[in-house]
């Protein structure tokens, strides 16, 4: 092989490599505005689900925990605030747990939906459903306690999950009922969020 035939390689991985690129960068800003409105509006609607009887749930600003973005609201109908709703994450067996919680004005707990995890299937993926997701209704911070038997007044642990169960009770939704609390009330009555 010549230094000729090196160089005539060479420049043809070249293009291949620029074209392909072009290619991609193309895609990835056509579809990026797309991807940005529809998660938008999965996370207007999952909002709404919370609290279905606002007329307006507003962006009231940010805040981090664990060192992620999160972003927490005011719910209103009308001139009346309804309610709360924060965004929390927990430190679950395989990943952060997502977790959107809604409470009233008296900061008691009205619904929570986990947005996404990556905890074990057929195992901490059961965060997600109503049988434990509706345990929380009605609860307030000082009973965000995980139990692996069964109650009324905390958390019934899922069983051969109780990390993944501990991680949305005990970190993500406890620590985001303190920090509204923080916010909301004029200062923490209830403990300190530990963030």
């Amino acid at each position: 092989m010549t230094n000729k035939d090196i160089l005539k390689i060479t420049l043809n991985l070249v293009t291949i490599y620029v074209i392909g690129g072009l290619i991609l960068a193309g895609v990835y800003a056509t579809t990026s505005p797309m991807i940005f409105k529809n998660n938008e509006k999965a996370k207007q609607e999952a909002l709404k689900k919370l609290i279905p009887e606002a007329d307006s749930i507003v962006k009231a600003g940010d805040w981090t925990i664990h060192d992620k973005h999160a972003e927490y609201y005011e719910a209103k109908k009308g001139s009346d605030t309804l309610g709360y709703i924060v965004q929390s994450f927990g430190k679950g067996y395989s990943s952060y747990i997502n977790t959107l919680i809604a409470v009233d004005k008296d900061m008691k707990i009205k619904k929570i939906n986990v947005l996404s995890h990556a905890e074990t299937p057929g195992l901490g993926d059961e965060i997600e459903y109503d049988s434990f997701t509706d345990q929380f209704k009605g609860k307030s911070r000082e009973q965000m306690k995980v139990l692996k038997t069964e109650t009324k007044d905390y958390v019934q642990a899922i069983s051969g999950a109780t990390i993944s169960s501990r991680a949305v009770t005990e970190d993500a939704v406890k620590n985001g009922l303190d920090f509204l609390n923080e916010k909301y009330k004029g200062g923490d009555r209830n403990g300190s969020a530990s963030r």
